[in-house]
């Protein structure tokens, strides 16, 4: 299967194949990793298994009409070279502790569930606006096919290059008052504006 869930000037958006594998275990280990484990076969075969659980989200969540949670591949038009993953992503958090997030009435430091955007490029791809291409349609996706309230981005102070695409994607980028948790640094959300124009 080969879903395309959503194109763009230069991009395509879609499901990951197991033809995918070796690709984006490079590009993970290159953006995440240390890269020692490029050529690991058994870091290779967990990789694998991502890849096939992503496959069976893309699948299931469609069935059982839920949210398209998951990772998906990027792929250049031109070329149909995989450069990257950008997705919908299930996060827990306190996010009441960011006064811009925090909900009506507050739910204080409770640990409330919400969605986040993630991505990711391949190195040798990086700094050609991809990034920003891939999140701003996958925003544009979640508020027009998914009428979703507001979608999340995560990311610490050092990613520098994290927060330059939520700004340039139109999010509204900012900072987490209290130290923990750590990966809860930098937040960014956009809302949807069907919803807040009628607020």
């Amino acid at each position: 299967m080969n879903h395309i869930l959503t194109t763009t000037e230069r991009l395509i958006i879609r499901s990951f194949t197991l033809e995918d594998v070796p690709a984006i275990h490079r590009i993970m280990e290159l953006t995440f990793g240390d890269e020692s484990k490029i050529h690991d076969a058994a870091a290779l075969e967990e990789r694998r298994s991502w890849v096939e659980w992503q496959i069976l989200n893309h699948t299931w969540f469609a069935k059982t009409f839920q949210p398209f949670y998951g990772d998906r591949a990027i792929e250049l038009k031109t070329t149909g070279e995989l450069i990257g993953a950008v997705g919908f992503v299930p996060v827990v958090g306190p996010f009441d502790q960011i006064p811009e997030l925090r909900r009506t009435p507050s739910t204080g430091s409770a640990f409330m569930p919400d969605l986040a955007l993630f991505w990711t490029i391949d190195p040798a791809h990086q700094k050609r606006g991809y990034a920003t291409e891939a999140a701003q349609v996958m925003i544009t996706y979640a508020f027009e096919h998914l009428n979703l309230y507001r979608i999340l981005a995560f990311t610490d102070y050092t990613n520098l290059a994290s927060q330059a695409v939520m700004r340039k994607a139109g999010m509204t980028v900012t900072h987490n008052p209290m130290p923990e948790p750590p990966w809860l640094q930098v937040a960014s959300f956009s809302l949807n504006p069907k919803i807040t124009a009628t607020e």
